[in-house]
């Protein structure tokens, strides 16, 4: 029988609409495999592979003798679980075995063994004495798949509390948090390794795994002395306690000659090993009364930096700035004329009234020795009126004031000055004896090393050298000077100024008998009209060829001993230099 012409006509219609199917699949699956096709694959392997992270094992920090370990990361271990990989009648038993041996919530641990995902974080930095007891429990049922133990690495601080706020420490997640651990961790934490395996679609391995080794941090080597940080940290804590400084303190040890930072510590301090903790008795017995919020500020105040972070007007100590600008533009050219100053108990400032710290026994005739010796505040006012706005402020930023010193530590404060134009004749009073302006203790040290660097600016340094984890190669850190800031000569005119202090003016407590030890101290206000005060004293070792500059800043003491930096602060100085002088002689030996 023919087919008719309207059966023809539905035969061909029907067949062209199959053709366009046909044609539209062509062009989908062209689109999904040339466009599409390398992401799906790419997802279809992800789906397909399970990766475990090797934690890389950070590199260890050296004091600078290169004998002591200040940081180190031990082996210890990690336990995950390929949920899929894990029999259903076997996840209760896994979960209730892994929540008793690392003592762990059973019913998180079950809810991460029933997760239809490919990979689950259980524990990590474990001993191995733990993992042994998880290793023995899967020998003995034979329940192995799906749970993986994996070398980890935790971090160690062998010395606790020693040099907390510069060392820092670490997360969880073994990154650099706080201090040298933060700064430098591209260099410490290394690059991570991994171990790989195929699987299937049901998540059953389809072969040997593939193991990435993970690569070691670099190695640091520092310039603390762990011998000179002990010292300083045993020092400090005993001026804090004894004083009552309510605020705590801080206290920098610096090497003029290359900047090399010897000790840095400050009061109150905290164990590396559990920086969340509290670690004073004072901060124990506080910590219950504390909530979340008031014990988070109570972590940061104890993890901060006092010597980089906080700033002070440093008082008296910077009439040794006032003294070095003054020499050098020739104001003064003798330091022993006698009479050539004259203390009346106070100065007049474009109408204000300024007083010497002994107005009620006015100082009289004087040298500029012996006004550095008195700590005579009118001599160095008058000495800032003849140097000028213009000028003295240049020295200002000669000597760094203006500026961060740019010590790879985080957390440095900058200087409070008045701004240049701002700057009157009382204000000009004010900075020349050391006060209405703010810098921080490294600044300070830093312009006193300078001076006894020859003259010579100075930039304080933390990390001696970084040891390559792969080669052995040592890198040292370049020691990087500025301009000349004063001459040789009036340098040495300004240490044996500071000479004089300690052997017979306001800073005679820090005398240490076959040392000629140099120094200044200091006492300011800890803001305007608070009524707490700074008190502190920087010391250099020796005068002759100086090796050693010491600053102690303590913030508001309260004890019977007053406030005044030569009878709290400059008795700190002696001890400390009594001990490390012979200790850093016995090194040169």
């Amino acid at each position: 029988m023919p087919i008719s012409l309207s059966n023809k006509k539905k035969m061909r219609n029907a067949l062209f609409v199959v053709l366009i199917i046909i044609a539209l699949l062509t062009v989908r699956i062209g689109y999904i495999q040339f466009v599409w096709g390398a992401e799906l694959s790419g997802k279809a392997t992800s789906q397909q592979s399970q990766s475990r992270s090797i934690t890389a094992k950070r590199g260890t920090i050296y004091d600078a003798t290169g004998k002591y370990i200040l940081a180190v990361s031990s082996s210890v271990e990690a336990v995950t679980v390929n949920p899929t990989n894990i029999a259903k009648e076997d996840k209760e038993k896994v979960a209730k075995e892994l929540s008793e041996i690392f003592e762990l919530d059973y019913e998180k641990v079950l809810k991460k063994v029933s997760k239809r995902s490919s990979i689950e974080t259980i524990i990590k930095k474990v001993d191995k004495e733990k993992t042994d007891e998880l290793r023995i429990w899967m020998e003995e049922t034979g329940i192995t798949a799906g749970i993986n133990i994996d070398e980890d690495t935790k971090r160690y601080y062998p010395y606790g509390d020693l040099a907390a706020q510069v060392i820092g420490f670490c997360g969880s997640d073994n990154q650099g948090l706080d201090g040298i651990e933060a700064k430098y961790d591209e260099e410490l934490k290394g690059t991570n390794g991994r171990i790989e395996r195929q699987t299937n679609a049901a998540g059953v391995s389809l072969g040997d795994e593939e193991y990435v080794p993970a690569i070691d941090g670099n190695d640091l080597i520092l310039t603390i002395d762990m011998t000179i940080q002990s010292i300083v940290e045993k020092y400090l804590e005993e001026a804090c306690i004894d004083n009552v400084c309510t605020d705590g303190g801080s206290i920098i040890a610096m090497d003029p000659r290359n900047g090399d930072i010897l000790a840095m510590a400050t009061y109150p301090s905290y164990d590396l090993n559990s920086p969340y903790e509290p670690h004073t008795e004072q901060q124990k017995a506080e910590w219950a009364t504390l909530d979340s919020t008031d014990r988070t500020t109570a972590m940061q105040q104890m993890w901060r930096n006092k010597a980089i972070s906080d700033t002070y007007e440093p008082g008296s100590v910077f009439k040794t700035v006032t003294a070095s600008a003054a020499l050098q533009e020739g104001i003064v050219t003798d330091i022993d004329q006698e009479g050539q100053f004259t203390c009346t108990g106070s100065i007049e400032v474009a109408g204000v009234r300024i007083k010497c710290w002994r107005y009620y026994r006015p100082h009289g005739a004087e040298s500029l020795r012996q006004a550095l010796m008195n700590s005579c505040n009118p001599v160095f006012i008058g000495l800032g009126q003849k140097i000028g706005v213009t000028k003295y402020y240049e020295y200002l930023r000669k000597f760094g004031l203006f500026s961060k010193t740019g010590i790879q530590l985080p957390g440095e404060a900058n200087s409070i000055f008045i701004k240049e134009e701002k700057a009157g004749p009382v204000e000009l009073a004010t900075i020349s004896f050391g006060q209405r302006f703010e810098i921080t203790p490294l600044q300070m040290i830093t312009a006193v090393s300078s001076i006894a660097n020859d003259g010579t600016y100075i930039k304080p340094r933390i990390v001696k050298s970084i040891i390559n984890s792969q080669t052995g190669e040592k890198t040292d850190m370049p020691v990087e000077t500025g301009e000349q800031i004063i001459s040789k000569e009036n340098a040495e005119k300004v240490l044996s100024m500071m000479n004089s202090v300690v052997s017979e003016g306001t800073g005679k407590n820090a005398k240490v008998e076959g040392y000629e030890i140099g120094g200044k101290t200091g006492t300011s206000e800890d803001g305007v009209n608070t009524g707490k005060y700074v008190t502190s004293f920087c010391g250099v070792a020796e005068t002759d060829e100086p090796y050693m500059v010491l600053l102690i800043t303590l913030y508001n003491p309260t004890g019977e001993g007053g406030h005044q930096g030569g009878g709290v602060a400059a008795p700190v100085g002696g001890k400390i230099f009594s001990e490390v002088l012979p200790y850093l002689e016995s090194l040169n030996k």
